[in-house]
């Protein structure tokens, strides 16, 4: 990806990530979609469980832009054994990752469920979908080992073929598993979590499988597996920010949660469903972060610093015109995109002033997802953390403050999250500019 369009480049890669991660936000959707016709308390349950996905994305996320800013930069020098020996580094570390993970998952999942479900019914249900739920995410460390050793020298199509299959399998098994069809055993939410966990585990098989079958140079040896301890502490330092901004995110989410907590399950419901359709909308935004981050790493490199320039105004041209569409979406049809999922009018009612409202930010919620994408390309994501701890900082406490006080209600909630959105975008904006000037100049 040193020669050549960039545009094409990017958009290439974007549009496979962007199809594979279209099917994998149909997981939650779909588990939405049938957990819906369950009540307000198993959406508000398995929205509220699926917090936890993303603390599973900040650590996988540590791992993944380790892993593609090491293996394209040695890709872009042509060092393939390099490549090679990083590819078996990062799937030691992720696999080592993963357990720990799900220890800590099943020792604290009570705790969690209890402390900000709405209801002790809600708190229940929550609890019956962890119990299945946290082994699929933590498979998702192999997957993310796998896939980004792959994404860093280009080769897109083996995760998008399990993802794709992943999903399909998801939307076959979750109404057998949820409902009992044909068994007549049905298991509710936890058929939900079930069905995440048996299409994850066909993924993980099937990208072995690839693997396996030498459908490319890169090669499982477990004798590498031994760790390099300062190639971990490489690989995650440079992923940490970058890793550590999920978990910002989760932190937001979980204040949300925690505030809304007064309102009832339909506000939990009405928020949770909310946000997944965003997270869907996003998935363009996401799509171009990951293929600029490859791109921007094999050029930088090389040392072709005018060719990482133009991917950044490449990505922020593609960014910006897939959110002024989205937020077209949410401002015209807001409530029919809650009616999907939800026939409730007090879950409807909730998530519709949340999508109408924060849809306000997503320009600036593309801008900052491009600009995470360059920084992972240059090997140093700690400015993007900045940008989202200053975000954090501005709403947390605030809200947690107001939430205290007489007439508070949750339109509230989602003003700040458009005002700290637009400060992030703003933050991050001047560091790139100051990055780009030290790390990468014309």
């Amino acid at each position: 990806m040193t020669r050549g369009s960039v545009r094409s480049h990017v958009v290439r890669m974007m549009l496979f990530i962007l199809t594979g991660l279209a099917f994998q936000t149909l997981y939650a959707l779909v588990d939405i979609y049938w957990v819906g016709r369950l009540g307000k308390q198993a959406v508000a349950a398995v929205t509220l469980s699926s917090n936890l996905m993303f603390v599973s994305l900040a650590l996988t996320q540590m791992l993944s832009v380790g892993c593609v800013a090491l293996v394209s930069q040695a890709a872009g020098r042509k060092e393939h054994d390099r490549v090679q020996y990083l590819f078996n580094q990062a799937q030691s570390l992720s696999s080592c990752a993963g357990l720990v993970f799900l220890g800590l998952g099943w020792a604290l999942r009570d705790v969690y469920a209890e402390r900000l479900a709405g209801d002790a019914a809600t708190a229940a249900l929550a609890k019956s979908f962890l119990t299945t739920f946290l082994p699929a995410l933590a498979l998702q460390f192999t997957m993310v080992g796998l896939g980004s050793a792959l994404r860093g020298i280009g080769d897109m199509r083996p995760g998008f073929i399990a993802q794709t299959a992943s999903v399909l399998l998801n939307m076959v098994l979750a109404p057998f598993l949820i409902f009992g069809w044909l068994s007549g055993h049905p298991l509710g939410v936890g058929g939900a979590a079930l069905a995440t966990l048996l299409s994850t585990v066909a993924a993980v098989a099937g990208l072995i499988l690839y693997l396996r079958r030498g459908k490319t140079f890169l090669k499982v040896s477990l004798s590498a597996w031994r760790p390099d301890w300062q190639l971990w502490r490489q690989m995650v330092g440079i992923g940490l920010p970058a890793g550590a901004e999920f978990l910002v995110m989760s932190v937001i989410i979980g204040v949300v949660y925690a505030v809304t907590r007064p309102f009832g399950a339909q506000a939990q419901a009405g928020f949770g469903i909310g946000s997944r359709v965003m997270q869907a909308g996003f998935m363009p935004a996401v799509a171009i972060s990951f293929s600029a981050a490859a791109v921007v790493g094999q050029n930088f490199g090389a040392g072709a610093f005018g060719r990482v320039r133009e991917v950044l105004r490449e990505s922020v041209k593609l960014a910006v015109a897939f959110m002024v569409a989205f937020i077209v979406l949410c401002q015209v049809a807001p409530s029919a995109l809650m009616k999907l999922f939800s026939s409730e009018p007090a879950v409807v009612d909730a998530g519709t002033d949340y999508l109408r409202t924060v849809s306000y930010n997503y320009v600036a919620s593309g801008l900052v997802f491009a600009f995470a994408g360059i920084f992972q390309g240059l090997g140093n994501t700690w400015p993007s953390l900045a940008a989202s701890l200053s975000r954090a900082v501005v709403f947390v406490f605030p809200v947690l403050w107001l939430s205290s006080q007489p007439g508070f209600d949750l339109h509230t909630i989602w003003l700040f999250s458009v005002l700290t959105v637009t400060l992030q975008c703003v933050v991050s904006g001047l560091f790139l500019r100051r990055e780009l000037k030290v790390r990468a100049p014309c």
